[in-house]
Parts: C-alpha cells; sequence; structure tokens
C-alpha cells in the first residue's frame, strides 16, 4: 500500500490590531478677541499640545472632525458660547467623545441654557463656567498651579478687553501690575487680533508667544501694527458719523471694509442711545455677522434678548447682559433691526 502523504501543518499568525495610543491634547478656543487668545495660550502653558482656533459660527466646524481623531486623549473648549442652533450638534458631538473615554474640559462664560449644563454634567464633562468671570480667568484660576507667574497677566488682558476687568477674580489679578501698562498692552494685543481674523497662522503664532510669558509689547511689530490699527479705526468712526441709522431704540449700520465688532462702540457712542448695532455680510455664507452693545443705562441682558430674536428669524446668537452678538439671515437682517426696536421699546 502507498505511504499515507502527510499533511503539511502550517501554523496560523494571528495579528491582533493595534489602536494607536490616545496621547493628543487640543484646545480649541475663540479667535476673535484676547479672552480667547489668552486663554489658548494658558492652556498651551499648562498642557502644551496643540491649538485650534475659531469663530462663532464656524465652531462646529472646528469641533467636528475631532470626532474622528483616533489620537485624542483630551479636548479643552474655551470661550465659545452655545445658541440654540448649536447646542445639540455639540452635546451629541461631547457625547461621543465622553464615550470614547476622551476627557473634555469646557471653559466658558456666556449663558448657556440650563437643560445643556444638565446634559454636559450627566456625560460628565467638565465644565467651568461662571459668567461673572472672563474665560481667561476662569482657566487661569482653574490651572494656575500649573501656570507661570506670567499667567496672571495674560487672564488681565482677556479681562481688560472683555469688560470685566472689576470682577472679583480679574481685579485682584489687575492689582498686581500698573494699570497704565496693562492697558496698553491688552490694547495693543487686541488690535493685532482684530487685524490679524484672515491670517490665522498669526493668531496661532501670538498664542504661542503669549504662552512663552512674552508681554504683547514684547513680540515684534505688535506697535507698528496696532497704530496702524488705529488710524483705521479712526476712518470708521468718520464713516459711522456718516451713515448710522437711528430708530427710537437703537441705532444701527451696515459695515462694509472693517468689522463689524470695531464699528460698534462708535454707533452706540455717537448715536446717544442705549443700544448700538452693527452688522456685516459674510460673503457666500448669506448671512449677516451682528454686533450689538448696550450703555451702562441699559438695563435689558441684551444677550437674551439677542438670542430670543434672532433665533426668531432663522439666526442664533446670545452673549453678555451689554456685549453679544448673533448670525442672522441676510433676507432678514431689516426684520431683526425691527423686532430689537420694538422689544426694547416694550421692556
Amino acid at each position: 500500500m502507498p505511504a499515507k502523504s502527510k499533511q503539511s501543518s502550517v501554523k496560523k499568525t494571528t495579528f491582533k490590531t493595534v489602536k494607536p495610543k490616545r496621547t493628543k491634547i487640543i484646545c480649541v478656543s475663540h479667535q476673535e478677541d484676547a479672552d480667547g487668545i489668552s486663554s489658548a495660550a494658558l492652556i498651551k502653558q499648562a498642557f502644551g499640545g496643540e491649538t485650534l482656533l475659531a469663530d462663532y459660527p464656524g465652531m462646529m466646524d472646528i469641533l467636528e472632525p475631532l470626532r474622528n481623531d483616533e489620537k485624542l486623549k483630551k479636548l479643552f473648549i474655551c470661550d465659545l458660547g452655545l445658541n440654540s442652533q448649536t447646542n445639540d450638534s455639540f452635546v451629541n458631538l461631547l457625547t461621543e467623545l465622553r464615550k470614547k473615554r476622551i476627557s473634555v474640559i469646557y471653559v466658558d462664560h456666556h449663558d448657556i441654557n440650563p437643560k445643556i449644563i444638565t446634559k454636559l454634567k450627566k456625560i460628565k464633562v467638565k465644565l467651568i463656567h461662571n459668567t461673572s468671570e472672563c474665560a481667561s480667568v476662569l482657566v487661569y484660576d482653574t490651572f494656575k498651579k500649573k501656570l507661570s507667574e506670567h499667567s496672571t497677566f495674560i487672564a488681565a488682558c482677556g479681562a481688560i478687553t472683555d469688560y470685566m476687568e472689576n470682577k472679583p477674580i480679574a481685579s485682584k489679578l489687575l492689582q498686581m501690575y500698573d494699570r497704565q501698562f496693562a492697558l496698553v498692552n491688552a490694547t495693543v494685543l487686541t488690535y493685532n487680533i482684530v487685524g490679524h481674523q484672515k491670517d490665522p497662522d498669526y493668531l496661532l503664532y501670538l498664542v504661542d508667544e503669549l504662552s512663552e510669558s512674552k508681554f504683547p509689547h514684547e513680540i515684534p511689530n505688535t506697535y507698528e501694527f496696532a497704530q496702524r490699527q488705529v488710524g483705521k479705526l479712526a476712518e470708521v468712526m468718520s464713516k459711522v458719523r456718516k451713515s448710522m441709522k437711528i430708530s427710537k431704540n437703537i441705532a444701527y449700520m451696515e459695515v462694509l471694509d472693517s468689522g463689524a465688532s470695531g464699528a460698534v462702540n462708535f454707533v452706540l457712542g455717537f448715536s446717544g442711545k442705549d443700544v448700538g448695532i452693527a452688522y456685516k455680510e459674510r460673503v457666500n455664507k448669506g448671512i449677516y455677522a451682528v454686533s450689538v452693545r448696550g450703555s451702562s443705562s441699559c438695563k435689558i441682558h441684551l444677550g437674551r434678548l439677542v438670542a430670543s430674536v434672532s433665533t426668531k428669524f432663522g439666526g442664533a446668537g446670545g452673549g453678555h447682559d451689554r456685549a453679544c452678538g448673533a448670525v442672522v439671515p441676510k433676507n432678514n437682517i431689516k426684520k431683526f433691526l425691527r423686532e430689537m426696536n420694538l422689544q426694547l421699546g416694550s421692556m
């Protein structure tokens, strides 16, 4: 009988799929003012990691790709307020990140819907929220053991430019420095931020420089650039005087060649009204970006009013009692202005 052929035994090797180790730290912060930039700088100083900057309308566009970041370990979100259009998507995204055991720390000082606060706490997002201090001061106060002595000045700059330097914690920080020295530096920082909104690399450069404990005046060319911005603002002042329109309860103006936030204070001041509004078209997005400011005599919480009125006309908004903003569909801006004037007259 023929010999039985021996079957060759081949040992199978099983390869396990190794998931990337989560090591990445990311801070997403507000790009349009010193409070957001200072918050990002303080987070970078305390924890290192990567910085991403966003404006309010683009917040979810920046956050959404993080859903699939397999290396993300810890996420900080600073000075980015929520509104009716972002509430649900924000909570849904953070819920998915928490299911992946990603640590999420949300630092903000804007009004947040109490139901959203409950949802964030339920998924164990670390919420650092206080409407009585600006975001950079909240970052400083929470993580000061990890920060350098210079961090007090970075936080103070954020408070000054958010008109919150008289708040309990911020006022103590400002007392450490000569007031004029702090005001000059905060102003220089603000003008450089506002003037570079279309240059994200420069904004990230500012975050890096501040995180390395530099004063704004020590960063190359900041004074020179701020001086040019002052010249541009002088031109804006002239245009506001000529072009602003005054209704019974508000003054308003469409801005064409500068930022709405840069013009709105002039609208408020020159008009003598308790509420000033400036708005600028976001080209190719079909919306207006709206900035609203209230005088010291304004007794209405404008952030809450703007949130309600903008939502009524298909937009979204919110903010502080005397400083807030919104996005409003282009074809509804006149309705928004009329309703603001009407609502303010009835309160």
